[in-house]
């Protein structure tokens, strides 16, 4: 029988990728950092200089505010709404199975809004410093103001769950009939989809596949069980208002997609500052004759970047999973493409997340912002990884045609790969 979900939550250990005793503190205002002292170079940070001298207009909609401007404005699709109803948001009080958080996204923006809420939250992430939380109030005189950035944000956003650098996480909880959480966990690609969407409503297929989404908990100790009721819905509608959202949906695509982008944002930003502030500290970060960083801090931080980059440890999918809002479509089109058609954005969801097991992640501003010493070493990894090199078993899982496939792609469309990706 399987067991309630609120035993696997609490049982649940998120596995750390950098474990704590790996990771050595970094403080955000480092002088190779200067998370808050140097000037923002993220989409948003540009946006909101555009706004204030007059060169860009947000138009301002009755129910919506400043919504669909924004998301136009910061390239961030429709298609990628997901709806969280926990409470987990600036503006709790605003939030519930009523009225769920939605949110919005692409590579390096996530746009959170709630109807009838002040304040639009975005994050953004900056190339080189992280992520950078910022807030629009919803009223037609902000327009040019441009954004705020809430200091409180880093008051969760810079934890053990972010790798101690300002990121991001998607949680799984038990949540009561309100949108109180009994109790969470991370979640990212890893995590066995029945323990998955714990607070969020889900739409889209899963086939056989269990999870928590669209379901409360219920009962003294609150429990929350499958419901076969909750799983494979078409769309939101009759489950919730759905009055103001930009769609019906909450896209089980989506919502698998950003789980797998936050925790590789927060890896992406902490091996940068780990680099950084190696540089800047005079440390090793040379290679050793084997292709691994010397400095034994910065080789366990470059393995568990590429494994994570590589879906090393994925969790297997129990059936054939399907959208229903046309985002596997949109982000599948975003490219690049090699000349036989092949992108790393393509999503399979039949057994696994992508049809080529390597991250889109690698072609984003902050991968190609990171120090040449730290891109030298992920792509030497990368290389030992996808060439056999390396034979612990964990890998077995990458076929040879996925390897082939990989590195295949990645020649015709990453530009800076090292001379040896053509031996």
């Amino acid at each position: 029988m399987r067991p309630t979900v609120s035993a696997i939550v609490v049982a649940l250990a998120t596995p750390g990728l950098l474990s704590a005793q790996a990771r050595a503190p970094l403080v955000p205002s480092h002088p190779a950092i200067g998370y808050s002292q140097q000037p923002a170079r993220d989409r948003v940070a540009t946006l909101g200089l555009q706004l204030q001298r007059g060169e860009v207009t947000l138009p301002y909609d009755r129910v919506l505010g400043f919504l669909p401007g924004l998301l136009d404005a910061l390239d961030v699709p429709v298609e990628s709404q997901t709806l969280v109803f926990s409470k987990t948001s600036l503006q709790v009080e605003d939030i519930g199975p009523a009225n769920p958080r939605a949110i919005y996204f692409n590579d390096d923006v996530a746009v959170a809004w709630i109807r009838g809420a002040p304040v639009i939250e975005i994050a953004a992430h900056d190339p080189e410093q992280g992520v950078m939380f910022y807030a629009l109030r919803q009223h037609r005189a902000f327009a040019q103001r441009g954004f705020q950035r809430p200091r409180s944000c880093l008051e969760c956003h810079i934890a053990d769950t972010t790798l101690d650098v300002p990121g991001l996480a998607v949680g799984s909880a038990v949540i009561d009939a309100d949108g109180e959480a009994y109790r969470a966990t991370v979640v990212d690609h890893r995590t066995p989809v029945v323990e998955r969407w714990g607070g969020w409503y889900v739409t889209g297929e899963t086939g056989s596949g269990e999870h928590i989404g669209n379901t409360v908990a219920t009962g003294t100790p609150a429990r929350m069980r499958v419901d076969p009721t909750n799983l494979n819905l078409a769309s939101l509608d009759g489950r919730t208002d759905l009055t103001g959202y930009l769609s019906p949906h909450s896209d089980i695509a989506a919502l698998m997609v950003l789980e797998h982008q936050t925790h590789m944002t927060n890896l992406l930003t902490r091996v940068g500052w780990d680099y950084r502030v190696a540089l800047h500290d005079g440390r090793s970060t040379g290679l050793a004759d084997d292709g691994t960083p010397a400095d034994p801090a910065l080789a366990s931080v470059v393995r568990d970047v590429v494994d994570y980059l590589l879906l090393v440890d994925e969790a297997e999918l129990e059936d054939t999973m399907r959208g229903a809002a046309g985002f596997e479509r949109r982000f599948a089109a975003r490219g690049p493409f090699d000349d036989q058609g092949r992108t790393l954005r393509e999503l399979d969801l039949e057994r696994r997340l992508f049809r080529y097991p390597c991250s889109y992640m690698i072609y984003t501003a902050v991968f190609d912002a990171l120090p040449a010493e730290a891109r030298d070493a992920i792509y030497a990894r990368m290389w030992t990884v996808l060439t056999g090199r390396d034979d612990d078993a964990r890998y077995e899982r990458l076929s040879a045609d996925d390897r082939t496939a990989v590195i295949e792609i990645l020649r015709a469309t990453k530009p800076d790969l090292p001379s040896y990706y053509w031996d």
